[in-house]
């Protein structure tokens, strides 16, 4: 009855129109058909909308495709890829020609190609984050392994030849030829099950890690028993009978028969996920009914559904249930958790389910969470309608191109991030919905979605989607005039829906809205108001956009923002009125980088009290006071923070600062300072940092042409991380051997070599991490190095990469040959020995001149000496 009434459905009509009371040619719309979702527990879903959208085209591509005989993959495959939304891999379009068109089309035996299965093309999914579970691949070959490709792909993967093609009958979709259908299929393909268990040991040997090499014994903590790796091929029935708790993840469980957990009468909780588990036998669990937690995700569970739900039904107390990543259908979900009416948290991601409606989750009335993520979800039909009391729902990384009618009062977080939505619009009423965070990034948002008038909403997240306003169009056209009507057809009903956005955008109630990112858009400017409504907004990313101007003034609703991104736009002016009052009394963190940006308003930062980073970097701002110039009378604007007593983080890489000055941080506490990527800022010394002497401690001077050995660190006590890389220092400075830094930064500069006792100065001994790539190390002059490795807290992240250079060849100084070694220690001998051996010739011939004359003139020098130092004596 379940498949004749999803049959019939599927042939059912429903159509909705998006109609404009105003000329469509200013936006730029096309008029486009789309498969909708409604989320309305009282109102169906739409099952194709034709609509005006800049968006892609989506379809309900179960109905588009005609059944053909013999198969001819071209022309079908043509027909799923004309047919479905964009984005859908390939897989969606193949699962459904095996799994689901299986009931409308038929499926026989015939001559038609092989077509072998790969299973380790990872599912993709356009501009978004890749789901973790498998895709398909398919190889063409005429028969057997004769093409290369095939013989290829057979060498390093699980491979399966198909041949299969459809019945001619397109008629097949009827609710009366849905049985003879199947069975027709069923006769000629007595195989088909088992191709069904290879598939999803294919697909499931992607999530399945490596087994332990060797059985290991169970770990017991109190009622825990931890069995995890174990290579387990059956639950052991020798453990302590009033276990509560058994963990058997990452075994090689096939069956859980009805005699597995017969010892275990006290069990609570029960983890199987990363087995090989195809099967449940349905009393399984009749000695455990106080389970409250089982997890079967990464297993083979489509092979035995049936089976396995008569186990599940002897679950009374069951809360959490886990089934992601066992390659089940809606249609398995649907009878795996129809007794489960005491679950009060579902997780079925990672499955290929493709379409949800009413019959879905029947009876799951305590039901609070539920994960239906990385799944081929297209459609959703009133799927939630009995789930009085569900507050989380996760539909991330699917493949629903809209969301109209949003009703679910009760739930309070939604997540429908990576889709493919081009519109969300909630349900037109004063009723009050609980929902508090609203996740709607990496999507094709056109325009700011139509939220609930009454919410609870403190966090929206629209990053990465083509969001803009159309306020102010180019012809002079207001959205405010523009009136958006939805037409949804469903056989003779029609209901008609009229939005005006701009009115949507008003009447919304954002009162409570706290976080709000709005990044990666095409958004150009603000419309008047629009931030107005949210006085308790804290957190407001607008990066990445194509923003020309944003103005700031006293008394803005932005009181409680504490951090603002308007990093990466085309901000050539931030406008500010400042005054007495305050601006931006509680901001914290500003990001204004990548910007056109030359100066910023006088006294911007003066009533910004509690400011403490602020990143102007890759702007062509200058700092004040601004050296003089011969030659120009009047400077350059400037950005001045002189002052800004609270100030702790500034970043002006790569901003062209030309010869700082004079005193541009007097009176500021930086800690952090970021002066990279700019090229004339030193001026040979660093008198214009003395005013951050005492408090900075982290410094970037990356990329700055630093060439001067005489520039003084010794003064900057407070160091513990410097940046000097991409310079062109040939001498190591000798002031940083006072420092006692904990990261140093000497890549990409002119270094032949570091001070022999670097490893025995305060920065030796303080250092642990140093970053020495790219450099010109001589390889005979490696003492420092060697030095450095006998520090134990030492650590070179890069130090694979460090080389040296001996007789125009590159090497490795943790590897040295044995005979550079040797000429090495020839070069570097002391020279004196050297000397010694030089003089001792020298020395002898001395020695022996002296003896020689000594010998000749003995009995001269004899009486000379007796003349003069002799003494007559008194006998």
């Amino acid at each position: 009855m379940a498949e004749n009434g999803r049959a019939q459905k599927y042939t059912g009509g429903k159509l909705c129109f998006l109609q404009s009371s105003s000329s469509t040619a200013a936006l730029g719309l096309e008029r486009r058909p789309c498969s909708c979702t409604s989320m309305h527990p009282r109102h169906p879903g739409t099952g194709h909308v034709l609509r005006y959208s800049l968006g892609i085209n989506c379809v309900d591509f179960r109905r588009e495709m005609q059944p053909v005989s013999p198969f001819p993959w071209g022309p079908v495959l043509g027909a799923a890829v004309q047919g479905r939304p964009a984005g859908c891999p390939l897989v969606a379009t193949f699962l459904l020609l095996l799994l689901g068109f299986r009931e409308e089309a038929g499926l026989t035996l015939g001559a038609s190609p092989c077509w072998w299965h790969h299973m380790k093309e990872s599912h993709q999914k356009v501009s978004q984050e890749p789901p973790d579970h498998q895709g398909v691949e398919y190889c063409h070959s005429t028969g057997g392994y004769e093409n290369a490709a095939c013989q290829a792909l057979a060498k390093t993967s699980l491979l399966i030849c198909l041949r299969f093609s459809f019945s001619p009958d397109a008629n097949a979709v009827s609710s009366g030829s849905t049985k003879s259908a199947a069975a027709e299929m069923e006769a000629p393909l007595p195989g088909l099950s088992l191709l069904l268990v290879l598939l999803a040991v294919g697909w499931g040997s992607g999530a399945v890690t490596a087994w332990p090499t060797s059985p290991g014994g169970c770990e017991l903590v109190q009622s825990t028993a931890d069995c995890v790796g174990r290579w387990l091929s059956s639950v052991p029935g020798n453990l302590r009978g009033d276990t509560e708790e058994l963990l058997f993840d990452d075994n090689t469980i096939q069956v859980l028969g009805n005699a597995s957990l017969l010892s275990y009468h006290q069990l609570r909780r029960l983890s199987l996920t990363k087995n090989r588990l195809e099967l449940i036998e349905p009393g399984a669990f009749l000695s455990s009914q106080g389970l409250h937690v089982l997890s079967l995700a990464d297993n083979l569970l489509f092979t035995n559904y049936s089976l396995t739900a008569a186990a599940l039904s002897a679950l009374p107390a069951l809360r959490i249930l886990d089934l992601a990543g066992n390659r089940l259908t809606e249609d398995m979900v649907s009878v795996l958790v129809w007794n489960l009416s005491s679950l009060e948290s579902l997780s079925v991601a990672r499955n290929i389910i493709m379409r949800l409606d009413s019959s879905v989750f029947t009876n799951l009335t305590q039901l609070l969470e539920l994960n239906l993520e990385k799944n081929y979800i297209f459609e959703i039909d009133q799927a939630f309608e009995g789930l009085q009391r569900l507050q989380r729902l996760n539909v991330a990384y699917n493949y629903l191109p809209c969301v109209v009618e949003f009703g679910l009062t009760q739930l309070r977080v939604l997540n429908v991030s990576n889709n493919v939505i081009e519109w969300f619009l909630a349900l037109e009423t004063d009723d009050l919905f609980e929902l508090e965070v609203l996740d709607l990034s990496h999507n094709r948002l056109l325009f700011f979605p139509v939220l609930p008038r009454q919410s609870k909403l403190h966090s929206l997240l629209l990053k990465d989607n083509e969001m803009s306003f159309y306020q102010r169009l180019p012809n002079g056209t207001s959205l405010a005039d523009v009136t958006v009507q939805f037409l949804l057809i469903d056989g003779n009903s029609t209901n008609v829906t009229t939005v005006s956005l701009w009115d949507e955008i008003c009447h919304s109630n954002l009162s409570s809205l706290r976080i709000l990112d709005m990044s990666q858009n095409q958004v150009w400017y603000l419309p008047e108001g629009f931030l107005a409504q949210m006085p308790s907004l804290t957190h407001l990313k607008l990066n990445q956009n194509c923003l020309e101007m944003f103005h700031l003034s006293e008394g803005d609703p932005l009181a409680m923002l504490t951090e603002l991104d308007l990093s990466q736009n085309q901000l050539a002016e931030l406008g500010a009125e400042v005054g007495a009052g305050d601006v931006l009394p509680n901001l914290k963190l500003f990001n204004l980088s990548t910007n056109r940006l030359r100066v910023l308003p006088p006294g911007v930062f003066t009533y910004t009290r509690k400011i403490a980073t602020v990143d102007l970097s890759h702007n062509r701002v200058d700092l004040c006071p601004q050296p003089a110039i011969a030659g120009e009378v009047e400077s350059a604007p400037c950005v001045d923070i002189r002052g800004v007593e609270t100030l702790t983080h500034l970043s002006l890489a790569g901003c062209g600062l030309r010869g700082l000055g004079g005193h541009p941080f007097q009176g500021t506490s930086l800690m952090h300072l970021d002066l990279s990527d700019n090229h004339q800022a030193l001026s040979g010394d660093l008198e214009w940092l003395q005013d951050l002497a005492l408090t900075l401690q982290v410094l970037s001077l990356r990329n700055t042409s630093l060439s001067s050995t005489a520039v003084d660190f010794s003064a900057f006590n407070g160091l513990v991380r410097l940046d000097l890389s991409g310079n062109s220092l040939t001498v190591f400075p000798t002031s940083l051997g006072v420092l006692k830094l904990h990261s140093l930064d000497l890549r990409d500069n002119c270094l032949p070599a570091l001070p022999p006792d670097v490893a025995r100065t305060p920065l030796g001994k303080s250092l642990r991490e140093v970053y020495l790539s790219r450099n010109p190390y001589n390889c005979c002059t490696l003492g420092w190095w060697d030095a450095l490795q006998r520090v134990k807290a030492l650590h070179v992240p890069d130090g694979q990469e460090v080389t040296c250079s001996y007789a125009s060849r590159t090497l490795s100084p943790r590897a040295l040959p044995e005979p550079v070694l040797r000429s090495c220690r020839w070069q570097t001998a002391d020279l004196a020995l050297l000397y010694l051996v030089l003089a001792l010739p020298t020395c002898l011939t001395l020695l022996v001149a002296f003896a020689v004359v000594f010998l000749m003139l003995k009995q001269k020098l004899l009486k000379m000496v007796k003349s003069r130092c002799g003494v007559s004596s008194p006998y």
